[in-house]
């Protein structure tokens, strides 16, 4: 009895789990940082006067939360299966290789039964977290990996799933040991768009899940020009970096614009690059954001993507031309000369905009930032 109760425990998925109680979600719900947790012992945790996501420990931007009904509808069905047949419980939560490649054949024939193969959907993403093993199954499943972007990019109403997809994707994504196979399947599949709707409309966890798998995929200098060429994704992108951007889907939603600035970073690596995301209105967007209160705990990374940027004439030239962040470069350029850290980083920024010195410290100009 008590062998059988231990073995039921162990059973369960770690991602079923609070991160805070370590027991099973009743009511999960995510943070900005895509985390998510039961939402008793969140709430406790942020009620006792604390700032930071208890899991990673970022400053959060927010303290707000949405409920994660993907994640609570796939604790109950395996709940469900527990409670009623506590002998095969193991079905659902260790599933074999072959009734894993028996779901996926099952997923197209599903087509008309969304409820169907929503659970399939479900079953896979409960079978990829388990282990690293599992995953790297499922990433030697080309047909499986079409499949789930297609499914991305032609659903236009159902979120939810969308959601599903988005999570198994991006464990895929992160185990599959040949990235420029992995890069010529994304990018040869229109798979851009549906990405934008993803940021536009998807959860938190969701849309970080999509930079993360971005800034995965696009790791040559072809594919990130791809990606930047999309005006649509792009936009998205800079957008995610102002964490109180709101979601189309869910307007109370923050999300941590970490994962934006990562994604970023590496996109602008090819010269061509900056210019665009320049042109995009990224120096603006980082201008707002250095300029808001409390902005400390991405204040490092806005900092790094004003210094790729710079490598080019019309980011210098935003650079010089936006109010809000001139003073803070300055700022950055003088407390690193004091020797309190920044001055080697942020010495070949101050090179590349030495050009448009003259312009930018007028007595006038000087005035208006409050250097005078």
């Amino acid at each position: 009895m008590g062998r059988g109760t231990e073995d039921l425990y162990m059973s369960v998925p770690s991602f079923f789990r609070c991160p805070i109680s370590l027991d099973v979600m009743k009511s999960p719900v995510s943070l900005c940082t895509g985390i998510t947790y039961d939402r008793c012992s969140i709430q406790r945790w942020l009620d006792g006067g604390n700032n930071t996501c208890p899991a990673t420990m970022q400053v959060l931007p927010s303290k707000d939360f949405v409920p994660n009904h993907t994640l609570h509808r796939l604790i109950q069905i395996w709940s469900n299966s527990v409670q009623t047949r506590p002998e095969s419980h193991l079905r659902f939560n260790s599933l074999t290789n072959s009734q894993v490649l028996h779901l996926i054949d099952q997923i197209p024939n599903t087509a008309a039964n969304p409820e169907a193969q929503f659970e399939c959907f479900l079953k896979i993403l409960c079978f990829a977290s388990e282990s690293a093993e599992n995953r790297k199954f499922l990433a030697q499943n080309d047909r499986f990996i079409l499949m789930l972007i297609q499914k991305m990019a032609f659903v236009k109403t159902n979120f939810e799933s969308v959601d599903v997809v988005v999570k198994i994707l991006q464990l895929i994504v992160e185990s599959h040991d040949n990235k420029t196979k992995l890069r010529t399947v994304f990018l040869s599949n229109n798979i851009l768009h549906a990405m934008a709707q993803v940021l536009k409309r998807g959860r938190p966890d969701s849309r970080i899940a999509i930079a993360i798998i971005i800034e995965t995929i696009a790791s040559d200098r072809e594919s990130k020009i791809m990606v930047v060429e999309s005006e649509d994704l792009l936009s998205q992108l800079i957008r995610g970096l102002d964490p109180d951007s709101d979601a189309e889907s869910a307007p109370s939603s923050v999300v941590s614009p970490d994962a934006f600035f990562s994604c970023l970073i590496a996109l602008s690596t090819p010269k061509r690059n900056k210019t665009k995301i320049v042109r995009a209105g990224l120096v603006k967007q980082l201008g707002r954001l250095l300029a808001a209160p409390g902005v400390n705990y991405n204040a490092e990374l806005a900092f790094k993507l004003l210094e790729m940027v710079a490598g080019c004439s019309d980011g210098r030239m935003a650079i010089s031309e936006d109010s809000n962040c001139v003073p803070k470069v300055v700022q950055k350029l003088l407390k690193g000369s004091e020797g309190e850290g920044g001055g080697d980083e942020w010495q070949r920024v101050d090179e590349d905009i030495a050009v448009d010195a003259e312009q930018l410290f007028t007595d006038s100009e000087a005035n208006v930032w409050g250097f005078a």
